[in-house]
């Protein structure tokens, strides 16, 4: 079975054609869903993290995000301590799962595909891109986030250009029905 990694910038579209390749009966698996899950369940990385952040950084329901994030989002050595907790765990459950599927391929749809290396245990990677304009005014509908806020997000991430490079197949995610089009050909050409 073959492994297909799918990333994007944020407001890129990757979610929506994860969901394009899903509806055509591909696993997807989305890597910030089961993170999210993960640091809820796992007491190892809950004991990490508290040993990392302190009490706060969990509450009675889970992962105290807005704390974390707050002691993360300027502070690069302590994002790398965070996913240094958190990606192995998602990458053996992401093994786990894939062993369990049924397919000729799976989707792992991931945001730092290439930041974290993760691109490197995939058979192909397939970059989803759009204008930054467009990508701001996506976010600014989408998520309760300030301009300046999305602006920031988006420095923290990979430029498209650098991320053109490792990318096998890219998408440009600008108009919906093109956009199904060309995933159904990337699934075709995937399957033969």
């Amino acid at each position: 079975m073959k492994i297909i990694g799918l990333t994007g910038g944020i407001g890129s579209g990757k979610t929506t054609v994860a969901s394009m390749f899903s509806e055509l009966g591909v696993p997807v698996y989305i890597a910030d869903v089961e993170a999210k899950k993960l640091t809820n369940s796992s007491k190892v990385i809950r004991s990490e993290l508290v040993k990392l952040l302190g009490e706060a950084a969990y509450t009675e329901t889970g992962l105290n995000r807005t704390f974390v994030a707050d002691k993360i989002f300027n502070n690069t050595d302590l994002l790398k301590a965070v996913n240094k907790i958190i990606h192995p765990r998602v990458a053996t459950h992401f093994k786990k799962w894939a062993s369990s599927q049924n397919s000729a391929y799976v989707i792992k749809e991931a945001a730092i595909l290439f930041e974290n290396g993760g691109y490197k245990d995939c058979d192909k990677t397939i970059l989803v891109t759009a204008p930054k304009a467009e990508r701001i005014k996506r976010v600014l509908a989408r998520d309760n986030a300030s301009k300046a806020e999305i602006e920031q997000r988006m420095n923290n991430q990979w430029s498209d250009e650098e991320k053109q490079k490792l990318a096998d197949i890219i998408i440009e995610n600008i108009n919906l029905e093109t956009t199904r089009n060309r995933v159904s050909e990337i699934h075709k050409n995937l399957l033969s």
